[in-house]
């Protein structure tokens, strides 16, 4: 079995792989600042709690955009394990060919997503990901990195109108029954999640007007935690894949550590 970690600016996803089956996953706040020895005895209490015996875990990947927390985190998962994860970032060897201006400031989780996208799919796929941004990551079917959107998440953009406007009260994203709002929190309801969906599909269409490859069309794969809520409002996007991220770290791992259980 392998632990792999999605560190995200808000959250951060650990899923456990048995073979290439998601057997478990949680979700940890990223902010809060942990030691080593709390994030060795977090993921003992995780991995007890689903009576799963530390000792079967034999390997682990990190991805992470917030450089704070990958060190602590790797070295307590070697404390836990007694052997440190892969850190999988722009240098890792991938087979995958970043072919942008400056391949060092790639994301690790925009390259984790089309790794999976084009492993798990095999054809040139457009990866968007809902998280505190909304990336949108273009890879050709033989592993070329082509670039994307990074714009604004659909939380991130709704808390910021929470903020700059004192008379707005915040609301649950629930889809409204009507674009037309009779009260406040149903005109904000629909702003933000239909605003979310014209642009999802807006910027997607613009991406496959752009498409390199005469003649392809990019399947479009959702990810994130608002992508079963956004998809029903969307036309551009062809599926959903929760833990696509997840299922990027396992492959990378199967490629930095061959052989490993």
């Amino acid at each position: 079995m392998i632990l792999v970690f999605d560190v995200g600016n808000t959250e951060t996803t650990v899923g456990l792989f048995d073979g290439d089956e998601l057997a478990a996953h949680w979700r940890l706040t990223t902010g809060v600042t942990r030691t080593p020895d709390e994030y060795a005895v977090l993921l003992h209490s995780l991995l007890h709690l689903s009576g799963v015996d530390r000792s079967r875990v034999r390997g682990g990947a990190v991805g992470s955009v917030v450089p704070p927390v990958t060190q602590p985190l790797s070295d307590g998962f070697r404390d836990l394990v007694g052997a440190p994860p892969i850190v999988v970032d722009g240098s890792s060897p991938l087979g995958i060919t970043l072919d942008v201006d400056e391949p060092r400031t790639v994301g690790a989780d925009r390259i984790i997503n089309t790794l999976a996208a084009s492993r798990m799919y095999g054809r040139d796929t457009i990866a968007v990901d809902l998280g505190t941004a909304t990336t949108y990551d273009c890879i050709t079917a033989d592993g070329v990195f082509l670039g994307g959107v990074i714009q604004p998440g659909v939380l991130t953009s709704a808390e910021t109108l929470f903020r700059r406007t004192s008379k707005l009260p915040a609301t649950e994203l629930v889809p409204p029954l009507r674009v037309i709002g009779r009260r406040t929190e149903e005109c904000i309801r629909a702003g933000v999640l239909y605003g979310a969906a014209e642009s999802i599909d807006g910027i997607v269409r613009r991406i496959k007007a752009e498409w390199p490859r005469p003649g392809v069309a990019p399947l479009v794969i959702a990810t994130g935690g608002l992508a079963e809520t956004l998809k029903a409002h969307c036309r551009e996007l062809d599926r959903v894949e929760p833990f696509l991220t997840l299922h990027g770290l396992r492959i990378a791992h199967g490629i930095l550590a061959p052989g490993s259980p």
